[in-house]
């Protein structure tokens, strides 16, 4: 490292542009023109020395410099921006609908929006918030915002807490508000002291050289700025972690009970019942509604008891299950037990659940049944033994039946929507089984010598409820970290760092005067500080500039 010494004896870093005890521009480092005498002071972070803008030779300085562009993290946030703006177009893969006819994203988004959702499930952009590059433009953020706070921060405060109340007269010449005085007595410069006092300044005394300060702490409302969004980048990066956070979805038909997600198999939530309501078309608020899209819901509900699983007292057997809660689950209205929230978020109505069929003799007119069976769509049984002798084997199963490519048989999905069989019937006393494939609106005898026929006779269906399990430990660090954000807008915007400069000079005095924001203010205060004295009011020297 160079180090510059100023002429008053001040040693500053390489890259100082004004000296941080006097205030006296170091030469070298000053833009050299012929009104350079005449030329008003870069006030910018104190004249201070940059990390960035000094050494810029080893590779951890070049990677220094970049990130410690304000510019480079605009265009981070800009870029996230835009990402986070295009994975919202489709839905994410957890919010693909239960009603979609093939839920494997790899199909889904190019059979549901074309080319378009191709490249977007090819960009990863259906799991765009969990994805390692958008975590990692977030991580990018957060250490550009780190090296931009602490390259400016570190400089500005060593120079704020080493100045002087003396400074070079260059350095109060070359102000923005500058004013030369003579014949100014004691009694006057005393009594501006204790005006500047009064108006809550801090006033230091230094051989006759007065500075007269206030407000120095609004200087870091932008560092506290980047404090809160930093803790806020950290909660949303937090998220990706499953301890401090869980977003998972849920399908749970009515009369079932199934194993919460996320929970690691502690709880099991129960569908007692799913209750949709619409509401009533004599309801004149919602009357030209109902006339236009036939129904308008009023409620999504879905009962639920939550059961926490105990151990079984037999080894490998199933859990004991304990009711903890009983609930009514509505929009915006969840259930909430130890650390989980439950939110109705999705539905699906008549769904298929079980189907009956009976066996009858094919040249039976009246179609009268030798005997009956259900089978429960959800997990049929391989084989159903019947009364008067006969057994019935499911060869083959297809919840949601279509013809592949090929014309072969096959499932889009593993929910009961088309449901299908290949079903082998043994009559009482016969060696050869009769096969026969069988489904909604398809009866067809496979060999076309059956003695019997297989007709479906009732078709029970059910709701489906898909509910959000969430938790989220990271709301206490977003709050706190908006609540810090928030507190250093306010510091900077509402607080105003005012810097007042009394430089004695012969029998007279020169004033100066420095602020961040809002000169007039600055103004208003000295003009209330010389009042009935001899000190001139200081002139604004940009404005003479620019009339000139």
């Amino acid at each position: 490292m160079n180090k510059i010494k100023c002429e008053c004896g001040h040693v500053n870093p390489e890259g100082t542009v004004l000296c941080e005890a006097c205030g006296k521009p170091i030469e070298k480092n000053q833009h050299i023109d012929g009104n350079n005498d005449k030329k008003l002071l870069n006030m910018r972070y104190d004249g201070s020395a940059r990390r960035s803008q000094t050494y810029n030779k080893s590779i951890i300085d070049k990677i220094w410099s970049f990130f410690s562009s304000v510019k480079v993290g605009v265009w981070l946030i800009v870029i996230t921006l835009i990402a986070s703006a295009v994975g919202s177009i489709f839905p994410q893969e957890m919010y693909i609908p239960a009603d979609a006819e093939n839920r494997d994203p790899s199909v889904f988004y190019e059979d549901r929006y074309g080319i378009f959702g191709l490249i977007y499930y090819q960009l990863g952009l259906h799991n765009l918030y969990s994805s390692w590059w958008y975590m990692l433009l977030i991580a990018l953020i957060g250490i550009s915002l780190v090296i931009c706070s602490i390259d400016r921060v570190v400089p500005l405060y060593k120079a704020l807490k080493i100045q002087k109340a003396k400074r070079h007269e260059t350095f109060i010449s070359r102000q923005r508000l500058y004013s030369e005085s003579s014949d100014v007595s004691k009694d006057e410069l005393q009594t501006v002291k204790d005006r500047l006092k009064n108006q809550r300044y801090r006033v230091r005394d230094e051989d006759g050289h007065i500075l007269a300060e206030k407000n120095r702490f609004s200087r870091w409302g932008p560092y506290v700025n980047h404090i809160g969004l930093i803790i806020i980048l950290i909660a949303a990066i937090l998220r990706f972690s499953d301890v401090l956070y869980l977003d998972e979805y849920v399908w749970v038909r009515e009369g079932e009970t199934t194993v919460l997600p996320g929970t690691n198999s502690e709880y099991y939530i129960e569908n007692k019942d799913f209750v949709l309501e619409t509401h009533d078309a004599d309801d004149e608020r919602f009357r030209e509604a109902i006339a236009e899209q036939g129904e308008v819901f009023s409620n999504f509900q879905t009962n639920v008891v939550i059961y926490q699983a105990k151990e079984s007292s037999v080894p490998g057997g199933e859990p004991e299950l304990e009711p903890v809660l009983e609930e009514e689950i509505r929009m915006n209205h969840p259930a909430k037990f130890d650390e989980y929230s439950l939110y109705q978020a999705g539905y699906q109505t008549n769904e298929f659940h079980r189907m009956s069929f009976k066996i009858h003799e094919m040249d039976d007119p009246e179609e009268e049944a030798i005997a009956e069976f259900t089978v429960d769509l959800t997990s049929p049984d391989m084989q159903y033994e019947l009364a008067n002798g006969f057994r019935v084997e499911i060869a083959e199963y297809f919840p949601d039946y279509y013809l592949d490519e090929e014309g072969e048989p096959a499932s889009e999905t593993n929910y009961p929507r088309n449901p299908a069989f290949v079903m082998i019937v043994h009559p009482p006393g016969e060696e050869e089984p009769e096969v026969s494939f069988l489904g909604i609106g398809r009866n067809l005898d496979a060999t076309g010598e059956n003695d019997y026929n297989i007709g479906i006779t009732d078709v029970q269906t059910r709701n489906v409820s898909g509910l959000t399990v969430r938790v989220d430990h990271t709301l206490p660090l977003f709050g706190l970290g908006a609540t810090i954000f928030m507190i250093g807008v306010i510091q900077g915007m509402y607080w105003h760092h005012r810097r007042i400069w009394l430089h004695p000079k012969d029998n007279g005095v020169l004033m100066a005067a420095h602020t961040n924001k809002n000169w007039f203010g600055v103004q208003k205060d000295i003009e209330k500080a010389i009042d009935g004295t001899n000190i001139n009011m200081v002139k604004d020297q940009q404005e003479l500039d620019e009339e000139k």
